[in-house]
């Protein structure tokens, strides 16, 4: 049977976004193009588990997965190499003093293990509507210095009990596990989303969960 073709937005799009359920099986997730990364859009997007996902020259594209992957702070797994580290390595955890400094080095080319996809799709616009976000108190930034060096970090929204992860980055040994670590024992989350599984994620303890269970927590949390 063929699948009904992709959602268009238009740019003036308030909302609501078209129930997650009618997102594609292939590419898995797509929801919808178009629209706006208008602060308003972006909240309504991630109350409703979608989340935009595109790369420059592309139209705005809005995803949600099925599995979702998620990360249940009592969950995270901390590893004794990660111990270790955190014990050996003098890193010191800020929140939100270098906001767009995080969003640019997610974005920059990658070439540690601990980041498996290149951050390109984080676009002008994208990084410009996430410190729209930042500037309002929605998105925040977990960072990890080495000295007065930005090494790793983490930044996504907050909305309720739920983090919405975007990224992360790390140039030193564990650093953005290290964020992570903080992000979870930190705040008195319920769940992380993680969007897309990586076995980066996994080895923190991620899993996979479907849509509609996913959908369920964040009507609960959020």
């Amino acid at each position: 049977m063929k699948e009904p073709p992709v959602i268009w937005l238009a740019e003036d799009f308030r909302g609501p976004f078209p129930s997650p359920n009618l997102a594609l099986l292939e590419p898995d997730g797509l929801l919808a193009a178009g629209g706006n990364l208008k602060a308003d859009t972006l909240l309504q997007a991630y109350r409703q588990g979608i989340f935009p996902w595109y790369s420059q020259n592309q139209p705005i594209l809005w995803w949600s997965p099925n599995p979702r992957c998620v990360l249940y702070p009592e969950k995270l797994h901390i590893s004794r190499s990660l111990k270790r580290t955190m014990n050996k390595t003098p890193y010191t955890i800020k929140e939100n003093t270098a906001f767009r400094q995080v969003i640019q080095e997610c974005a920059a080319p990658r070439e540690d293990s601990d980041n498996e996809q290149p951050g390109t799709w984080i676009t002008g616009a994208m990084m410009d509507a996430y410190c729209v976000l930042h500037e309002m108190g929605h998105a925040h930034s977990i960072e990890c210095w080495q000295g007065n060096k930005l090494v790793g970090g983490i930044y996504g929204l907050q909305i309720g009990q739920v983090f919405f992860g975007e990224s992360m980055f790390t140039r030193a040994k564990d650093a953005s596990k290290i964020a992570m670590v903080h992000l979870c024992q930190s705040r008195e989350n319920r769940l992380i989303d993680a969007q897309v599984y990586s076995e980066h994620l996994e080895s923190l303890g991620a899993e996979n969960i479907g849509r509609y269970d996913f959908l369920r927590k964040l009507d609960t949390y959020c």
